[in-house]
């Protein structure tokens, strides 16, 4: 899974049982929260909560908890403060692996965290241990079947996006995390339906992984993503293409 697409798939799929078991609507809160106490309350003038709420949407969240995880990021309403935090460390076969995390309790996250790392044959890392391997990107993810790929290709450059690529389900199209909002801004004028944009953590090298390490690494993968205060989960780890469709089973 050395490509975002691939990655990106899996992590849909895992985000749509997550939604299942209700745990998704408790992660999209706190982006939502924090996405209006940082910017404002207006998604028309914070791209980040407008972002939010279309994911929050994407996942059938009742409009009432959108506007009240609004509310309480803003101060409008009380709530729990929650930060932002970054952890780093290594998996089997030394994959590099990112956690972004919103929590409101950073010694009870710290420990939970650290014990999943080490369950399942993993090491926490100290800060920086693997952020130079990644690299933060803007993509947005198009539906082939919802647009034109020379048409999207010709948007995309006009946007202003670095990258473009066909992908076997979608079109990849890459930014500078800075210029996502406006490529973005850019496709929807343009009539172009986006399936998904959001800021990522791209490997600039993968990890080839098989055989035990792959069980191990996916088990490791699917226990961060289940904790309520993670948020993202980013590897610079390929498995094949067989493989990984028999671990997602």
């Amino acid at each position: 899974m050395a490509g975002h697409s691939k990655w990106s798939n899996i992590k849909h799929k895992k985000a749509k049982a997550d939604a299942v078991r209700g745990k998704m609507f408790t992660k999209l809160t706190r982006v939502i929260m924090l996405a209006a106490k940082e910017g404002g309350s207006d998604p028309e003038t914070n791209f980040r909560l407008r972002i939010a709420i279309e994911k929050a949407k994407e996942f059938n969240m009742p409009n009432d908890n959108i506007e009240r995880a609004i509310k309480r990021g803003s101060g409008q309403l009380e709530g729990v403060t929650y930060e932002e935090i970054t952890y780093e460390g290594y998996g089997p076969s030394g994959v590099a692996i990112m956690v972004e995390l919103i929590t409101d309790n950073r010694n009870r996250t710290a420990s939970d965290i650290r014990y999943i790392f080490s369950k399942h044959g993993g090491n926490l890392g100290e800060s920086g241990c693997v952020a130079w391997l990644f690299e933060k990107k803007g993509i947005i993810l198009v539906n082939r079947d919802d647009a034109d790929e020379e048409e999207l290709m010709m948007y995309a450059i006009d946007g202003g996006a670095d990258d473009f690529k066909v992908e076997e389900e979608s079109f990849e199209i890459t930014t500078e995390p800075k210029e996502l909002e406006k490529v973005k801004s850019y496709l929807d004028e343009m009539g172009i339906s986006v399936e998904n944009a959001e800021i990522t953590m791209i490997p600039s090298n993968s990890v080839e992984v098989n055989g035990e390490d792959a069980v191990r690494l996916m088990k490791l993968i699917d226990a961060l993503e289940d904790n309520d205060d993670v948020q993202e989960v980013y590897g610079n780890y390929e498995i094949p293409d067989e493989l990984m469709e028999e671990l997602s089973k």
